[in-house]
């Protein structure tokens, strides 16, 4: 029996990685990994694990083109912070929407493609805008015209990372004279965030939609989450695996902003824990939009937040 490619964009990130774990090992597949930089360490320790890396340009068409030929399946994910970092959200933005399209126009040109999955996220609103959201679902507008490529694809909604807890404005700051931590917000205690928790638990998330295409492809929309935790629980859960104590203190989007401007991401954030905080998931989906969760395609082995943090250690800033 032959084996299937699968490409993976963005091989040496985060979801890149949890993306290869579905399929290493596992001898229905071979997997290509893309990357800008080859030579980079991460490229070598996959190329180690018998990966094939290629040098790919996500700004450049014809480059993508030349990396997904052969390709059954492409696992695409663009990266909004490196570009804000570099541009600001504006700019940010519009890169990663033609960055996003770039993907989608070079895999419905892979005449050898099965199945491809986009990592997305919900829709910013008038009232609650976030850039880094927008510039994703920008992409999924794309994919749904283009009815060839749509019948292919799933839309995989990665939500939000246990591990942000080691950003600037997400970051619990031990106070001596209180003995305690403040994590500082523009958002109340009660706002739920619906987490992946571990990126470790996208692969079997991958693993799930792949083993059931008819249920995912299509454009089917299936939810990275593994579950909901308001603010003060996600960082109370940190805390009391270390037998400490930890207050939220809500401040101004003013003050909240000078303490870590740009290029840091506290603005960014803001804007995405007001979409949280007034703009429930039940409001996330387009209408008529089919889901999947973990529970209704029966993924096991999720590792809970409260299982993540107690291996996982706060870095230094």
């Amino acid at each position: 029996m032959s084996t299937k490619l699968v490409t993976v964009v963005g091989a040496t990130g985060q979801q890149g990685k949890a993306v290869i774990a579905a399929f290493a090992n596992n001898p229905e597949y071979r997997i290509r990994g893309l990357t800008r930089n080859p030579d980079s360490a991460s490229a070598e320790a996959l190329r180690s694990q018998g990966i094939e890396i290629v040098k790919a340009d996500i700004g450049d068409l014809d480059s993508l083109k030349s990396a997904f030929s052969g390709s059954h399946i492409i696992f695409a994910v663009t990266d909004f912070y490196e570009l804000f970092q570099k541009y600001g959200p504006a700019k940010a933005k519009e890169t990663e929407t033609q960055q996003g399209t770039n993907l989608a126009k070079a895999a419905s040109a892979t005449s050898t493609l099965e199945h491809y999955i986009w990592s997305t996220l919900p829709n910013g609103t008038k009232e609650f805008p976030v850039p880094h959201f927008e510039g994703k679902f920008n992409v999924d507008m794309v994919i749904k015209a283009d009815a060839a490529l749509l019948a292919k694809t799933t839309f995989l909604l990665v939500c939000f990372y246990g591990n942000n807890l080691q950003l600037a404005s997400f970051r619990p700051y031990w106070i001596e004279t209180a003995k305690k931590y403040v994590q500082f917000t523009t958002y109340g205690p009660d706002t739920s965030i619906p987490f992946i928790g571990d990126v470790s638990n996208i692969t079997p998330f991958i693993q799930a939609i792949v083993e059931n295409p008819e249920e995912t492809k299509n454009g089917t929309m299936v939810i990275g989450s593994v579950e909901a935790l308001t603010a003060k629980e996600w960082v109370e859960t940190w805390a009391k695996t270390r037998s400490a104590e930890v207050q939220l203190v809500r401040v101004s989007r003013q003050d909240y902003d000078a303490l870590w401007p740009w290029p840091y991401w506290s603005e960014e954030f803001a804007l995405m824990m007001a979409y949280f905080e007034g703009h429930p998931m039940s409001q996330w989906l387009e209408p008529g939009q089919k889901v999947h969760t973990a529970e209704s395609l029966g993924i096991t082995g999720l590792k809970s937040v409260e299982e993540w943090v107690k291996s996982w250690e706060l870095p230094a800033p």
